[in-house]
């Protein structure tokens, strides 16, 4: 059974830009993935602490990343943020 992938108004204005910039490919990767199995590896996932404590976070390339909670209960992954998280 697939989980359902939701998205925070953030992350859709981060699909925006990651579509002007090339990275929908990659980005596209891992969401099936997630969709899949959240919890799957590789690709490597991290757990995140401070202020997303409880969220996860993995690679779209060297400086962007798809930072994601998984709520097991209701099998539902939702996406957070799909951009750099340095700005």
């Amino acid at each position: 059974m697939n989980w359902q992938v939701v998205y925070t108004r953030q992350a859709q204005k981060d699909a925006r830009k990651l579509a002007a910039s090339g990275l929908k490919p990659q980005a596209e990767r891992l969401l099936a993935i997630l969709a899949d199995n959240p919890y799957q590896t590789p690709p490597f996932f991290e757990k995140l602490i401070g202020d997303l404590s409880g969220a996860y976070s993995r690679r779209i390339n060297i400086q962007h990343r798809l930072v994601y909670e998984v709520l097991d209960s209701i099998k539902t992954v939702k996406v957070l943020r799909m951009w750099t998280h340095y700005e």
